[in-house]
């Protein structure tokens, strides 16, 4: 092991530390980044709001795509396949473009 690694220090703040729910994403994208929204849809609300906004840069995106498939893979050979079900469909009265999650 070399001894010069150099190692990353992580902090998560308390506020950070409980995350956030979302149920619905939104991504976007320009040429120099992707906008990820989470949001959060409540039963029988005409509206939602976005509660939290992550932007990366494509080559990151692509990083968190690998780690994610990579994780969802270990999460499936543990618990067994999640089911993809196709959500029930709802207004969409916002005013971004259209976008998939």
């Amino acid at each position: 092991m070399e001894e010069n690694k150099k190692q990353l220090n992580i902090e998560l703040p308390e506020e950070v530390a409980d995350g956030t729910y979302s149920n619905l994403a939104f991504i976007n994208h320009s040429p120099a980044e992707f906008v990820v929204d989470f949001i959060r849809m409540m039963p029988n609300m005409p509206k939602a709001k976005v509660k939290s906004r992550i932007i990366l840069t494509p080559q990151h995106a692509k990083r968190f795509l690998a780690a994610l498939a990579d994780n969802v893979k270990k999460y499936e050979a543990t618990f067994g396949v999640i089911e993809d079900q196709t959500p029930p469909p709802f207004p969409m009265n916002f005013s971004n473009p259209k976008a998939e999650a």
